[in-house]
């Protein structure tokens, strides 16, 4: 009619892109023929007009299931979907495909332009970046040290195996909460400086595992920078060195106890003189009681003499017990006898509660010795407390379910969470100038020696128990 407007015009502008459009593009109608191709589409797939898409794609005899062509034929608008397509070599080839309506002058979607185009190169990159994904996860987790991703706050955002398996697995916690059981960052650290100055910082530190284990770590930490450049975090590795600390330390370390008993044992030899000399004056001038006076002097050097060696061999080298049947009972009574003079002088009380507790395999000397340990660091923890006015210590001993059970208990200053946990390291003292840092260290290893178990539960300003345990003598 001659009212009706005149059908559009395609532009040859329009058809010469259709022509040599560097991607696949065909149109389509509502049964999935393909009406028109173009030549990028009919070089690689051959002649296809007439032919159904999924018959010239997949080589199948019914419309794909998820067809991005089908669902704008229903709906009307425009789709996308990744595909993959097969070359009539039979070789696979992914494609990203859209679609997109022609529609009638009433509106109706009378056919489908699709336009594909071969992601190849995209998928080889996307499986380069995957397998360099995975070979990082792989790299990150199964690395034999300790690292963790930590932010600003030094928060840990991300740890690996061997982190979860020595510490726990504590995303969101902080850093110092986990490593070393602070309430507060530590002194210079190592992430926190890195933040600071974008550099790369080293430190070593000591840190306990979830198992009470204290680690010697060699700690290094690099930036990890957002696409602008700015810190976004920092990486921490830490490196497990207690064993190589542990045997280059064992001559280190036998120097180091020479020097610090040193003093004492200068002492003792001086005493040790004294003693020799009045026996030999008294032996001169056949004075009995100068003779006596001396030998004493001579006897009481020579034990103290021999306790300082026995000290220095538990600490210095690994040596096993004189094994003999030990009375527990009569070593704490013995050691009690020793620390009560202390704590008198000190105005201490001291609370008894000691009970048979059978016999053991041990050697009582150094079972002595580490029960005055403990006393006197309980008596010690009393004295250095100034906001109480009278402190007492309590020292029990019982037997329970086959072990000697005895615990060493104060009202003293206490502790916190960090200081019990290295409580009993080498030359680590809470007593600060005073302390040699050898006395826990040595008890610890006289009850492991004994197979027995010394443990520590400590409150700041509220008191220190120790709690031995012995396994008494099956006989």
């Amino acid at each position: 009619m001659s009212g009706d407007p005149p059908a559009p015009r395609v532009p040859s502008s329009l058809k010469e892109f259709f022509r040599s459009a560097p991607c696949f593009m065909t149109v389509q109608n509502r049964e999935g023929l393909i009406l028109a191709a173009n030549e990028n589409f009919a070089s690689v797939f051959g002649e296809a007009v007439g032919r159904s898409c999924f018959q010239v794609y997949k080589r199948l005899d019914k419309p794909c299931s998820d067809c991005p062509m089908i669902a704008t034929f229903q709906d009307g608008k425009p789709h996308s979907s990744s595909q993959v397509v097969t070359l009539p070599d039979g070789s696979p080839m992914p494609i990203l495909v859209y679609t997109s309506p022609v529609l009638s002058a009433e509106g109706s979607v009378e056919a489908v332009v699709e336009v594909s185009a071969d992601i190849t190169p995209v998928k080889r990159l996307e499986s380069k970046l995957r397998r360099s994904r995975e070979r990082f996860k792989l790299l990150f987790e199964e690395v034999p040290c300790y690292i963790s991703v930590q932010d600003r706050d030094l928060r840990i955002v991300q740890c690996n195996r061997k982190f979860r398996e020595d510490f726990g697995d504590y995303a969101g916690a902080y850093c110092y909460e986990v490593y070393k059981h602070r309430g507060e960052p530590c002194l210079n650290c190592p992430v926190a400086r890195t933040f600071t100055d974008g550099l790369a910082h080293e430190s070593e530190e000591l840190v306990i595992a979830r198992d009470g284990r204290a680690v010697n770590t060699l700690v290094s930490t690099a930036p990890i920078r957002d696409a602008n450049g700015e810190i976004e975090h920092v990486i921490e590795m830490s490196t497990n060195i207690t064993e190589i600390r542990h045997l280059q330390g064992q001559l280190t370390d036998l120097g180091l106890l020479v020097g610090s008993v040193s003093h004492g044992v200068k002492g003792l030899l001086t005493g040790l003189d004294g003693g020799m000399y009045l026996l030999d004056t008294g032996v001169e001038k056949g004075n009995g009681e100068r003779v006596e006076e001396g030998w004493k002097m001579v006897r009481r050097n020579v034990e103290q003499i021999r306790a300082v060696v026995m000290d220095l061999l538990y600490a210095a080298k690994e040596r096993e017990p004189e094994w003999e049947p030990v009375s527990l009972l009569d070593v704490a009574k013995a050691a009690e006898n020793i620390a009560r003079p202390r704590a008198a002088s000190h105005g201490v009380a001291m609370a008894l509660s000691l009970s048979d507790a059978g016999l053991c395999k041990g050697e009582p000397k150094s079972l002595r010795a580490t029960f005055v340990n403990l006393l006197e660091n309980a008596i010690d923890a009393c004295r250095i407390d100034k906001m109480k006015k009278d402190h007492s210590v309590r020292f029990s001993l019982c037997a329970r379910d086959g072990f000697a059970i005895a615990e060493v208990e104060d009202d003293g200053i206490g502790m916190d969470r960090e200081t019990v946990d290295k409580l009993f390291t080498l030359f680590f003292s809470s007593k600060g100038l005073e302390g040699t840092g050898l006395g826990l260290y040595i008890a610890h290893k006289v009850i492991q020696k004994h197979g027995g178990t010394l443990d520590v539960n400590s409150q700041p300003g509220r008191g220190t128990k120790f709690t031995v345990r012995l396994p008494l003598a099956s006989c």
